[in-house]
């Protein structure tokens, strides 16, 4: 099944405590249905001094999050849009912006 939502996507958090947050997808893991969005399910890890460079503390990072609880943001209007897909005069499957009609991909 073709994705959609990508990793550098631009998108809005639809439900949870980060709700309404927008920001760029770092990665996905599309086995698990999740993604990490930049800025948004941020936790806290402990971690141990790992060698001579990196000091040990408490990090913050981005945590995963559920693909269901993500929308894609449309570039003409900028809110949230369904995705749909269609194929080019050149064979080429895009994805598309279900309201504007506008390609997604670049």
């Amino acid at each position: 099944m073709a994705a959609k939502i990508k990793k550098g996507d631009r998108v809005e958090v639809l439900a949870g405590r980060d709700k309404g947050k927008k920001g760029d997808v770092i990665r996905v893991l599309p086995e698990e249905n999740r993604a990490f969005v930049q800025g948004v399910n941020m936790v806290k890890r402990h971690t141990k001094p790992q060698g001579m460079g990196k000091p040990g503390g408490i990090v913050e990072k981005e945590g995963p999050i559920d693909l269901s609880n993500l929308a894609l943001l449309d570039p003409v209007s900028g809110k949230a849009t369904r995705v749909g897909f269609k194929v080019l005069e050149d064979g080429r499957k895009v994805r598309v912006a279900r309201p504007s009609g506008e390609v997604i991909d670049r």
